[in-house]
C-alpha cells in the first residue's frame, strides 16, 4: 500500500507544479489615480451647479433667460484656455503640479461666484472656474493613463469620468439641500460649497508620485524606474514598460511633435479620431440634460420646483452609478462593444424622448407623460455613461503617442468643451426655434452618426500597452 501511495504521489503533485502562479494586481496605481481624479469632482460640480442655482439667481438678480443660457454654457468655452494651456503646463511643470494648479482655480472661481453682485462679476467667476475645468479635463485622464499598468488602464482612466459625474450628482444634492434658504443666500451657498475641498485635494496630490513617462521625457530615468516598480504588476512588467517608454522618448527626440502632423499620416489619423470622438461625445446633447434637466421636465409636465430638483438628483445618481458598469467592463468586454451599445442606446432613447414631446406637446399635469419622459431621459444618461461618456477619454488618452499626448489631449478637450459650450449656450434658443421634439430628434441623429463612426473607424485597444498603440495606429 505504501508503494502504491509513493507511485501515485508524483501524479497528484504534477498538475500543481505545472500551474502558473496567478499575477496579483498592484493596487498602488489605483490609489494614485483616484487621488488625481478627485479634482474632477470639482469640475463636475462647477459645471452642473447652475442647473438648480439658475432658478434662484434669476429671482434674486433679475437675470434673463438669454443671460442664464450664456452663464450656463460659457464655462465650457472658458475651459478652452485651461485645456490649451494644460499640455504646455504639464510638459514643463509635471502632471502633479498641473493638478494642483487646477485646484487653485477651483478655489478662486466658486468664491468669486458666491460673492458676485451682478452679471459681470458672475462672468468673471465663471471664467476662473472654466480655466480650472480645462486643466482638470486634460490632466486627470493623462496622469491616470500614464501611471496605470495595461491590465487596469481602462478602469483607472475611467476614474475621472466617474468623479466628474459624482460632482454633478453632488451639485444636484446641493441645489436641493440649499433651496430652502432665502433666495439671496441659496444660490451663493451652492457655489461656495464647491470651494471647500480644494485645499485638501491639492495637499493630497503632492503626496503622489510623478508620472513615469514625464520623468523619462525629462531624462530622470532612475526616478521613472522607481515609480514603475511601484505601479506595475510585476518587476518584469516594470522593466518592459521602461524600455518601451525610453524607446518612444528617444524616437521622438529628433523632431517636434507638431512637425509629425505634416509628415506622418498615422499621427494625423490619431488626432482626427480623438477630435471626432470628443465632438460626438458632446454634440449628442448630454449637457442639455445636465444643465437644463429641470426645464426639460417642467415642459414635460412636472410643476413642483421641489420635485424638479429631486428628480434632478435621480438623474445624477443614474449618471454616476452607470459609469461603474463601464469601469468594470472596459478591461473585460473591450472598448468597442461598450461604445457601440452606448451610442445605439443614446440614439434610441433620444428618439423616444423627441416622440413624447411631439405627441404630447403642451400636456400639463399628465403624470404618465411626465413619467415616460423622465424614464427616457434616465435611459439616455445611462446609455451615455456606460460607454462614450467615460470611454471617449479612455480611448483618446491611450491612442495618443507619448510625445504628443499632452498637446493632443489638450486639443481633444478643446473640441469637447467647444461642443459642450455650443450645446448649452444654444439649447433654450434651439427648442424655442424648432420645438423640444425637434431638438431631441436632432440629438438622436447625431448619436446615430456617432454609432456609425465607432463601428467603422475605431479598432479595439483593450489589453495593449500604450507604446503598442504606436504600432496599431502607425505613429511610431
Amino acid at each position: 500500500m505504501a508503494q502504491q501511495r509513493d507511485a501515485e504521489a508524483p501524479l497528484l503533485a504534477k498538475p500543481d507544479a505545472a500551474e502558473p502562479a496567478p499575477v496579483k494586481r498592484n493596487k498602488y496605481p489605483f490609489f494614485c489615480a483616484v487621488l488625481a481624479s478627485m479634482t474632477s469632482v470639482l469640475m463636475g460640480y462647477n459645471v452642473a451647479v447652475m442647473s438648480g442655482a439658475q432658478i434662484f439667481m434669476a429671482e434674486d438678480l433679475g437675470i434673463s433667460d438669454a443671460q442664464i443660457e450664456v452663464l450656463s454654457g460659457v464655462i465650457n468655452i472658458y475651459s478652452l484656455v485651461g485645456a490649451l494651456l494644460a499640455g504646455w503646463t504639464s510638459d514643463r511643470l509635471g502632471r502633479r503640479l498641473t493638478i494642483v494648479l487646477a485646484n487653485a482655480f477651483f478655489l478662486a472661481g466658486p468664491l468669486a461666484m458666491a460673492l458676485a453682485g451682478g452679471y459681470t462679476a458672475l462672468m468673471v467667476g465663471r471664467f476662473v472656474a472654466g480655466v480650472g475645468n480645462g486643466y482638470a479635463l486634460v490632466i486627470a485622464p493623462v496622469y491616470a493613463a500614464e501611471i496605470a499598468p495595461a491590465s487596469s488602464r481602462g478602469l483607472l482612466t475611467s476614474l475621472p469620468e466617474i468623479f466628474i459625474n459624482s460632482g454633478v450628482m453632488l451639485s444636484y444634492v446641493s441645489n436641493l439641500a440649499f433651496s430652502g434658504l432665502p433666495v439671496h443666500l441659496s444660490w451663493r451657498v451652492m457655489f461656495a460649497a464647491g470651494a471647500v475641498p480644494t485645499v485638501f485635494l491639492a495637499a493630497g496630490v503632492l503626496t503622489m508620485p510623478e508620472s513615469p513617462r514625464w520623468l523619462a521625457m525629462k531624462g530622470r530615468v532612475a526616478e521613472a524606474k522607481a515609480v514603475l516598480n511601484k505601479t506595475s504588476d510585476t518587476a518584469a512588467e516594470a522593466e518592459q514598460r521602461l524600455l518601451e517608454i525610453e524607446d518612444v522618448v528617444n524616437a521622438g527626440a529628433s523632431g517636434g511633435a507638431w512637425t509629425e502632423l505634416a509628415t506622418k499620416a498615422g499621427v494625423r489619423r490619431v488626432l482626427a479620431i480623438v477630435l471626432t470622438l470628443q465632438f460626438f461625445q458632446q454634440s449628442s446633447g448630454i449637457d442639455s440634460v445636465v444643465l437644463y434637466g429641470p426645464r426639460v421636465l417642467a415642459m414635460a409636465g412636472v410643476t413642483s420646483n421641489t420635485l424638479l430638483l429631486s428628480l434632478n438628483v435621480l438623474f445624477g445618481v443614474a449618471k454616476a452609478g452607470s459609469i461603474l458598469i463601464a469601469m468594470s467592463l472596459a478591461d473585460r468586454a473591450g472598448r468597442r462593444p461598450l461604445l457601440l451599445a452606448s451610442t445605439g442606446g443614446m440614439a434610441v432613447s433620444l428618439l423616444v424622448l423627441g416622440t413624447l414631446f411631439a405627441a404630447f406637446a403642451g400636456a400639463r399635469d399628465d403624470a404618465a407623460v411626465a413619467a415616460a419622459s423622465f424614464a427616457a431621459v434616465v435611459a439616455f444618461v445611462v446609455a451615455f455613461s456606460v460607454g462614450i461618456g467615460p470611454l471617449a477619454w479612455v480611448y483618446s488618452s491611450e491612442i495618443l503617442p507619448l510625445r504628443l499626448r499632452g498637446q493632443g489631449a489638450g486639443l481633444g478637450t478643446a473640441m469637447n468643451r467647444i461642443m459642450s459650450g455650443v450645446v448649452t449656450m444654444t439649447f433654450i434658443s434651439l427648442y424655442q426655434g424648432i420645438t423640444m421634439a425637434g431638438a431631441f430628434y436632432l440629438y438622436a441623429a447625431i448619436a446615430a452618426a456617432s454609432f456609425v463612426f465607432v463601428y467603422t473607424c475605431l479598432p479595439e485597444t483593450r489589453g495593449r500597452s500604450l507604446e503598442d498603440m504606436e504600432e496599431l495606429f502607425h505613429t511610431k
